[in-house]
């Protein structure tokens, strides 16, 4: 598998390139910095996974500008675009379709959120990666996983009907090693044996309305947070200290988000400088 071929334990990014919406000027400097930070991961052996949180034609625009953006001097088999079900079927596997026509060989394909936006043209995401297999049998398709649910029943849709290669998680924080330890346990027990790789939040401060915020989208584990940060703890110092708490539950692959666009390489240099 080309993510982690030869590699006993993996890291990489998750970015989230510019908003469809931004006007010309704005757009082509946030896609500029984006092509840095792309090209700087992946020539350093980085995976990067690039998120799209637009639905409908936004997203097939998403595809579009990646692949202008980034060129050809970019290995697309390191970078793997993000696909939900909010869509028709037809476009679904347009997008598949054409994203194996450019270069990518991998998708995450996830069934997005039920409550905001387009209905989804499945009712399960495994359904439309089913789909897009029969469809699209080159491409390598990723899943999502969430450690914070319910063990045994994530473990369940792991091991029946997933079509998947490999799967994300819900990102993780080292004040959550007991549900760490319990999802892994979970998949132990059902015979997981596809590569996870585990989501870890950079998370900038403990600045109370930010944490707020962000529990409307991902479960937050604020009051540690702030006893990190309260005690000196860095931004690095505190996704090192969850990296290395993965590491030590067992967990081989990883993917960072939420780091600085500008400063992705960088920033994700310092955190491992630390791990």
């Amino acid at each position: 598998m080309f993510l982690f071929e030869g590699r006993e334990n993996v890291v990489s990014v998750e970015l989230r390139p510019p908003r469809a919406e931004l006007d010309a000027a704005a757009g082509m400097d946030a896609w500029i910095d984006t092509y840095h930070s792309v090209t700087g991961l992946v020539r350093d052996g980085m995976p990067v996974f690039l998120t799209d949180s637009a639905v409908g034609a936004r997203e097939e625009n998403n595809l579009r500008h990646l692949v202008i953006n980034l060129g050809s001097d970019v290995p697309r088999d390191r970078v793997v675009p993000f696909l939900t079900s909010k869509h028709s079927l037809a476009f679904c596997l347009d997008y598949a379709e054409r994203a194996s026509h450019e270069g990518f060989s991998s998708l995450v394909v996830l069934g997005g959120d039920k409550s905001v936006g387009a209905p989804r043209c499945v009712e399960h995401a495994w359904q439309l990666r089913e789909k897009i297999r029969r469809h699209v049998p080159a491409l390598m398709l990723g899943g999502w996983a969430n450690p914070h649910a319910e063990p045994a029943m994530q473990a369940s849709y792991l091991s029946e009907s997933f079509f998947g290669e490999y799967f994300l998680t819900q990102v993780v924080s080292h004040h959550d090693r007991a549900k760490v330890d319990a999802f892994l346990d979970a998949a132990a027990q059902k015979n997981v044996a596809m590569p996870g790789v585990f989501g870890v939040f950079f998370y900038r401060s403990a600045n109370p309305k930010t944490l707020e915020t962000l529990r409307q989208f991902l479960p937050v584990p604020a009051e540690g947070l702030t006893r990190d940060f309260a005690g000196g703890a860095t931004p690095e110092d505190v996704c090192a200290a969850t990296i290395r708490s993965l590491r030590a539950a067992g967990v081989k692959h990883i993917y960072v988000s939420n780091l600085p666009v500008r400063k992705a390489r960088q920033t994700l240099a310092a955190i491992l400088e630390r791990v």
